[in-house]
């Protein structure tokens, strides 16, 4: 069965979630480097909209990565732990779509 857009529902789900966190990834990374930095700079530095910017921010700060402050947003001291999480996470899942792949050749 797909989609309308031609996607599988069988994968459009995890596609999307990978493009979210990639974008959360890539707002993350834009606030390490030009900390303290605010919604408007960052839509246009990363070709986002500004509500998509804003949604990033909001569950980066749920997260405790960031925090807001009156020039903009800035990091935490939670940040290197959480990289890397996320690199073993993403080690972890590349090893599982390698299996997947071979699995089906």
């Amino acid at each position: 069965m797909k989609q309308k857009s031609g996607k599988s529902v069988l994968t459009s789900k995890i596609e999307t979630e990978i493009d979210l966190l990639q974008r959360h990834v890539a707002m993350l990374k834009a606030i390490m480097d030009n900390e303290p930095i605010g919604i408007i700079r960052l839509s246009e530095m990363l070709k986002y909209p500004q509500h998509q910017v804003r949604y990033s921010l909001r569950i980066l700060e749920q997260e405790g990565l960031i925090e807001p402050s009156p020039d903009g947003a800035m990091t935490t001291v939670k940040i290197q732990d959480f990289l890397d999480h996320l690199k073993s996470i993403l080690e972890t899942m590349s090893n599982t779509v390698n299996e997947l792949r071979e699995s089906i050749e």
